[in-house]
């Protein structure tokens, strides 16, 4: 295994890294900034990879900023390695999930987020967005970089086997066929609202943490999502009826 790095928006980086057992990709976002952030701390066995990788863009130990899309191993099993390797990091995660889990599970304390809060990192501004149960986790939330307009997504359009680091190909189609096999998302009232909702950021490129990076029509793809999401909520619940 090897992890690649790419520049999927002007400064920001994917670490990439695929895993043949599990035919799947595991990302990580670096945003090089003059606080610099990274958004998933990934599996804690492949960190020795990934961190070796961050350091062509920049020394470990400058990182300022450790977030993730919600608590599970490959979001969050490297942090406290993370941690350990820059001594000025601090984790930064929503409230509530600061709350129930990460107050105990990271070794330094957590700066908790408040919904909609932004972290101006020197050069580059990310906003913390909640979206508890989209595409799971009750402490689930995304990043929107503003300055580029780069919706750093998580788990949303997870898709199977390699992919590309940036990609105009629809991402609806390989998410779906994803979602047959895991049934990963939760189907609320809220998940579509929600999906839309990020939509209307109208973001400019979107950063899957197993998946290609799109830069194409973003909010399109993410309505699609929601629309596909809708559909499947509507038909589950008829059929309980």
């Amino acid at each position: 295994m090897e992890t690649q790095v790419e520049e999927i928006a002007e400064g920001i980086y994917r670490l990439s890294t695929f895993v043949p057992d599990a035919n799947f990709m595991f990302n990580q976002f670096l945003v090089d900034a003059e606080e610099p952030l990274l958004f998933h701390a990934g599996l804690k066995r492949l960190f020795p990879l990934v961190s070796a990788a961050a350091t062509s863009v920049v020394p470990v130990e400058r990182l300022r900023w450790i977030t993730f899309g919600h608590v599970e191993a490959d979001e969050c099993g490297g942090m406290n390695h993370w941690l350990a390797a820059a001594p000025g990091a601090e984790v930064a995660h929503p409230t509530m999930g600061c709350i129930v889990s990460v107050d105990d599970l990271a070794d330094r304390p957590p700066r908790r987020l408040s919904d909609g809060e932004v972290i101006d990192l020197g050069g580059k501004r990310v906003r913390s967005i909640d979206t508890p149960h989209v595409p799971h986790g009750w402490d689930a939330h995304v990043l929107f970089e503003e300055t580029t307009g780069t919706l750093l997504c998580g788990d949303l359009f997870t898709a199977m086997g390699p992919s590309p680091a940036l990609t105009e190909q629809d991402l609806l189609e390989p998410a779906l066929q994803a979602e047959d096999v895991f049934k990963a998302t939760c189907l609320t009232p809220e998940t579509a609202p929600t999906i839309r909702r990020l939509a209307d950021l109208e973001p400019t490129t979107l950063g899957l943490m197993h998946g290609p990076s799109f830069g194409g029509d973003a909010a399109g793809q993410l309505r699609g999502l929601a629309d596909a999401y809708e559909e499947r909520h509507a038909s589950a619940q008829a059929a309980a009826t």
